[in-house]
């Protein structure tokens, strides 16, 4: 077996081991493109060629399959509910107290269980707040300035 063709061997081999240990696509396609240039090697002593088919081999494999095994491997993002509700505004019904564990807002037809930002403060009953984002079942609020609370009334 020619050098080159062991040099070829070794890379197709931790390559792939370096593939087995991330598991994140990452080296597979130059692995490939590596048992490419050791099968060239074969028939043909040139590395200028040798090189050029595993380029091109690993090239194509990156872009012609990565995007189609990637939409496989990762998971997909289900846009919910609690989504539309991040920014939009709520009304308290009743006083969020983080201190005592209380609070819930009504926020597009739908009540939530509510909490302020870690500031401690608490928001009475009927006062407009906007939620800043979700936290498991807790909607994260903070209170609209007074000028808005006072056209919403």
């Amino acid at each position: 077996m020619p050098t080159q063709s062991i040099i070829w061997l070794a890379a197709v081999v931790l390559l792939f081991i370096g593939e087995a240990l991330t598991v994140g696509l990452v080296s597979i396609w130059f692995g490939v493109g590596a048992l490419a240039g050791l099968v060239v090697s074969f028939f043909t002593g040139n590395v200028w060629i040798q090189l050029t088919v595993f380029l091109a081999v690993s090239a194509l494999c990156l872009l012609a399959v990565r995007p189609v095994v990637k939409g496989y491997l990762l998971p997909k993002s289900v846009a919910t509910n609690a989504d539309s509700t991040i920014g939009a505004e709520g009304v308290v019904t009743e006083a969020i107290d983080n201190l005592n564990g209380r609070g819930q807002i009504k926020v597009k037809g739908a009540l939530w269980t509510a909490r302020t930002e870690a500031d401690g403060s608490v928001i009475s009953a009927g006062e407009h707040v906007q939620v800043l984002r979700i936290e498991g079942v807790k909607a994260i609020v903070a209170p609209l300035p007074a000028a808005a609370n006072a056209a919403h009334q």
